[in-house]
């Protein structure tokens, strides 16, 4: 990867469309411009001859031949995505055309872009920070409304702005310890030690508050997996289709229907979720069905959480339950479907009453299933703060070595510990707060970062 290059590729998805946009930004993006367009009208002028945020009618051509007629838009540098200068083109659709205009381009001095090296140099160029970069893929990314909002808050440098305050506090105090190792015969006064140790406390009690948003982040960016299990004919597939609003499993009053998983995502108040559909668990001589029902056992096993579903107006029985299924999952929840039947008088002395009772026929008690399920997924009620942070895995190792880095500073400071040791350990909370935004970073770390981009990002 060479950062003086020009670099092109194509920033709409693959496959026909209306529209097509290719994009070109580096030192010579005007010039390859020029080489391959030709404006409308005799007296437009040229790319490089443009204004920035200029929009040029014309026609990409091969020589004389005209490939297809684009809209040009002209972006100078540092007024621009990566801060160079970068130019647009607005093809038609088609894969042929937009593969033979983007070929013209590259015929013209420009390379092809590698994944994700418009934002890395929108990010070596200052532009913007890692934990931005990181949005511009979230919020492609985003199969929700919360996670499009999250990746939102975080382009717009929300958690920078976390992240920029508790840098300071570490470099105070790193900048106070080194100025005494610099004079070893003063001693840190008792006031400064004791506004020293009060700056890494604030700064411990930052990096925890950041720490715990990760499970929100990683909700908002993974989604969660939900497996539906109970005995046959408790009404596992008619949630399945109720939550999803559409017919998507098959229902019917034969027992052992379902014999295989059936996966399918739908959103609980802006989170992803996959609900997995499964076989009735019950003892049986058939194989396919006794496939079916190991297959239930292992994804109640992977799932964030098992959905236990009991039928209310069927006694209690005795039999392969839910929970036991899903030992290996960390949480569960009953509920009790067809509670618009008689109930059974055995649930009035049944040991696990239903957290949430329901009918898949009515609709009756739907919104409370969806308030449950999204409370035991967050494990309580998020704040809008929280997930607005949403600090992802990467965030949360550099952050994770912050706070142990700064809780053995603060030890070191108060046990009296030589200052050089107390300067080491802080030189590493501050590296380790660094790389969240990137103030320090590898070539590995921004590889293994943008090659999960797209190439025309």
């Amino acid at each position: 990867m060479h950062p003086t290059d020009t670099i092109a590729a194509v920033a709409t998805p693959p496959g026909p469309g209306g529209l097509a946009v290719i994009r070109i930004s580096g030192q010579s993006a005007l010039a390859v411009a020029d080489a391959c367009f030709r404006p409308s009208g005799r007296h437009h002028p040229a790319p490089s001859l443009t204004p920035s945020h200029t929009v040029l009618h014309g026609h990409i051509v091969d020589e004389a031949r005209p490939i297809d007629e684009v809209l040009l838009t002209v972006f100078r540098g540092p007024r621009s995505f990566t801060r160079e200068d970068t130019v647009e083109i607005g093809c038609h659709g088609g894969p042929v055309v937009t593969r033979q205009v983007l070929a013209r381009i590259l015929s013209c001095g420009a390379r092809h872009s590698e994944p994700g090296e418009f934002t890395r140099r929108a990010f070596l160029n200052g532009r913007i920070d890692l934990t931005q970069a990181e949005a511009v893929a979230d919020l492609i990314h985003a199969r929700t409304e919360l996670a499009s909002s999250a990746a939102s808050a975080q382009l717009a440098g929300r958690l920078s702005r976390e992240i920029d305050p508790l840098r300071d506090d570490l470099m105070h105090v790193l900048a106070h310890v080194e100025a005494h190792l610099d004079f070893p015969d003063e001693d840190i006064h008792p006031d400064t030690s004791t506004a020293l140790l009060d700056r890494l406390t604030r700064a411990s009690q930052h990096c925890q508050r950041l720490l715990d948003t990760a499970h929100e982040g990683h909700l908002l960016r993974s989604g969660a997996r939900v497996a539906l299990v109970g005995l046959p004919n408790a009404g596992k597939s008619s949630l399945l289709n109720l939550l999803l609003g559409q017919d998507r499993a098959i229902v019917s009053p034969i027992a052992g229907t379902t014999r295989d998983t059936i996966e399918e995502t739908a959103s609980i108040h802006g989170i992803p979720v996959v609900f997995v559909d499964t076989a009735g668990l019950r003892d049986s001589s058939d194989p396919v069905e006794a496939e079916g029902i190991r297959r239930s056992h292992d994804a109640a096993r992977r799932a964030d959480l098992v959905l236990e579903l009991s039928d209310l107006s069927a006694p209690p029985i005795q039999g392969p339950s839910a929970f036991d299924a899903g030992q290996g999952s960390r949480r569960s929840l009953h509920v009790g479907n067809k509670c618009d039947l008689p109930q059974d008088p055995a649930w009035h002395q049944a040991p696990d009453q239903p957290t949430v009772r329901i009918s898949c026929r009515t609709g009756e008690g739907f919104d409370a299933l969806r308030a449950a399920l999204h409370a035991r997924l967050l494990e309580g009620n998020p704040t809008s703060e929280s997930a607005a942070i949403a600090i992802n895995s990467r965030h949360q190792d550099a952050l994770r070595r912050t706070l142990e880095a700064t809780h053995r500073a603060r030890a070191a400071l108060e046990q009296g510990v030589s200052l050089d040791l107390v300067a080491l350990d802080l030189r590493i909370a501050v590296a380790a707060v660094g790389e969240v935004v990137g103030k320090t970073t590898t070539e590995d770390l921004l590889d293994r970062i943008f090659s999960s981009f797209c190439l025309g990002k």
